[in-house]
């Protein structure tokens, strides 16, 4: 794909998240459309925020456990970058106004104390890095109609980025079995799922790891004091008006989120 091209579809895409609207799926669109294409596409996409005062705060990993993968039919893992808007604390509420179509996951963020660059990390390595780490919402939403998306399109679209919310309750990963260790996940004070790090390819600390490999490869590293999103350990939870969710990890703790409003789409 041309320069052109993959600047269009980038600008695009800033453009429906600036007016909080949803656009045709690129691959119906351009057929022919590599997951490299979709990759130049999102730093498109990045540089548009950047440019308009944001700042790099982390990364994230999806489409790391089954369930969310059953849902998007999207076979492999990816990856997105974490911006300043996107950051949200325990307890606050989230204005659904500000989003088009969301969609909740409860999964373990990574805190890192020291930079990280791959190829040739292990989960050692990441764990070794780690300052400690956190439950965690993340609000995935998506620039493209009706979550219509194959792996291009989300790629493209920063990994479905949304906003997410960070707990309070600070875990050394030295410490706690972040592969056994289980998630329940409340919605309106009832259970909506439950789930297990190792769901997620194997361990959080595994997909840590492939991120910072995977980027490696690209130049890219981790930095002290990024956060990483390490991938959902539930479903996707649809959210509405007057929604709490709780997220709890074994040995760890909770983090908990309300929404209000109404989404745009």
């Amino acid at each position: 794909m041309d320069n052109h091209k993959i600047e269009q579809y980038g600008d695009e895409l800033y453009e429906a998240f600036v007016a909080r609207c949803a656009v045709p799926p690129l691959l119906s669109r351009e057929p022919d459309i590599t997951i490299e294409d979709a990759y130049r596409i999102q730093q498109r996409f990045v540089a548009r925020r950047l440019a308009a005062g944001e700042t790099v705060v982390g990364k994230k990993i999806g489409a790391t456990s089954k369930p969310v993968q059953d849902f998007l039919g999207v076979y492999q893992p990816d990856f997105g970058i974490l911006t300043s808007g996107m950051v949200y604390q325990e307890g606050d509420t989230i204005d659904l106004g500000d989003l088009i179509q969301p969609k909740a996951e409860a999964e373990l963020a990574f805190v890192l104390k020291h930079d990280l660059k791959g190829p040739g990390i292990t989960a050692m390595d990441v764990i070794r890095a780690t300052d400690y780490v956190l439950p965690c919402f993340e609000i995935v939403d998506s620039r493209i109609t009706n979550w219509q998306i194959k792996i291009q399109d989300t790629v493209a679209d920063n990994a479905s980025c949304g906003v997410y919310v960070l707990g309070k309750t600070k875990g050394d990963p030295r410490k706690l079995d972040i592969t056994l260790a289980g998630m329940v996940l409340e919605k309106n004070g009832e259970i909506f799922s439950t789930g297990v790090g190792a769901a997620v390819q194997g361990s959080p600390a595994n997909a840590v790891a492939w991120l910072a490999n995977t980027l490696g490869e690209l130049g890219i590293p981790f930095k002290a004091g990024e956060v990483i999103l390490s991938g959902s350990q539930s479903a996707l939870v649809p959210v509405v008006d007057g929604d709490e969710l709780v997220c709890t990890v074994g040995g760890l703790g909770s983090c908990r989120v309300t929404f209000s409003g109404r989404s745009a789409a």
